[in-house]
């Protein structure tokens, strides 16, 4: 639980050091404060984060979380702009060194062109060059991999999520922890198996902190480096469907704007480069503050999907969840 608190603390103090006063709290984040206020009995909470470690208290007054989600510059803003209705921020600390922890500066990506033959001989060569990339490979911690989509290059639905973490770093695949097994477990209930359908990132790299845990998503610079290879794998696998797993990945795939509400999206069919884009939400989140009903929001998005991908469903599918 203590690393959680350096993460958060160190995000802040970098927002802090590019100029940044207060951040805004979107939806999905006030709920998470909501529920860890619930559970965190809050008046000891504060008078007790000294003792964590020797009261071992800390599974009591607190849920376990496994990713911390910021926002970057983009989706920061002034207190006096912040929706009116919601009217909350979060102080950033101050007299903060950014010497201490600062994310390399990120170049533009470089243009390149896929070579011409089959689908196979294609992936190949983008593969190749991801793994290579002088940047990406800048951007991993030592002895930490680069990380590629896997699945079938005729695949009619293609997963996309924002970035790879722990797990993934290690393996150098996507979607391998347990937000990943989720996922593999949400793709069978479809009546499929990861070998029929393609699974990538947003992101080639996780993006960096200074300790083994947590993760935070990855700034606009970030993901419009990787972004070009996203696309390109698209273009190779030409699906029929995307799905975008959590607003990370929506933000990514359609370019930042902050009215998005996961709420407003989730559940209808958007358009990405004249393919069906479905959004919905990320498995880590299932995880963490996964409801029935959230749960079955999913499904039925999962359904949507399988009913344009011309996928049978069982009338024991259509019940899953209720």
């Amino acid at each position: 639980m203590k690393e959680i608190f350096q993460t958060l603390e160190i995000e802040l103090k970098r927002l802090a050091s590019g100029g940044v006063e207060a951040v805004v709290l979107d939806d999905e984040s006030m709920e998470i404060l909501e529920r860890l206020g619930r559970k965190a009995r809050s008046e000891r909470l504060v008078s007790r984060i000294g003792h964590f470690e020797s009261s071992g208290e800390s599974e009591e007054l607190l849920p376990e979380v496994e990713e911390i989600k910021f926002a970057d510059s983009s989706d920061t803003m002034k207190a006096a702009s912040v929706v009116k209705s919601k009217n909350v921020t979060a102080k950033v600390v101050e007299n903060y060194s950014d010497s201490e922890f600062k994310i390399a500066p990120i170049p533009e990506p470089t243009p390149f062109e896929l070579p011409e033959g089959d689908k196979l001989a294609k992936w190949n060569f983008l593969k190749d060059r991801v793994l290579s990339d002088p940047v990406c490979n800048a951007h991993i911690k030592p002895q930490k991999k680069v990380v590629f989509g896997v699945g079938n290059l005729d695949a009619k639905i293609f997963f996309c999520g924002e970035a790879p973490g722990a797990d993934e770093e290690i393996q150098g695949e996507p979607f391998v922890g347990r937000a990943g097994q989720l996922l593999t477990k949400i793709i069978a209930a479809m009546g499929l198996s990861r070998s029929d359908v393609y699974i990538g990132n947003i992101m080639n790299w996780r993006p960096e902190l200074p300790t083994s845990k947590g993760n935070r998503p990855p700034t606009q610079e970030e993901m419009a480096y990787c972004l070009p290879y996203l696309k390109a794998q698209i273009e190779i696998v030409n699906p029929q469907i995307v799905v975008a797993l959590g607003m990370t990945a929506v933000q990514g795939l359609l370019g930042f704007d902050p009215t998005r509400r996961m709420g407003k999206m989730r559940g209808n069919f958007l358009d990405i480069d004249g393919r069906a884009l479905m959004v919905t939400y990320h498995p880590s989140y299932l995880l963490q503050y996964g409801s029935p009903k959230t749960k079955r929001l999913v499904w039925e998005d999962m359904m949507a999907v399988m009913e344009k991908a011309q996928i049978p469903i069982s009338e024991k599918q259509r019940r899953y969840f209720l």
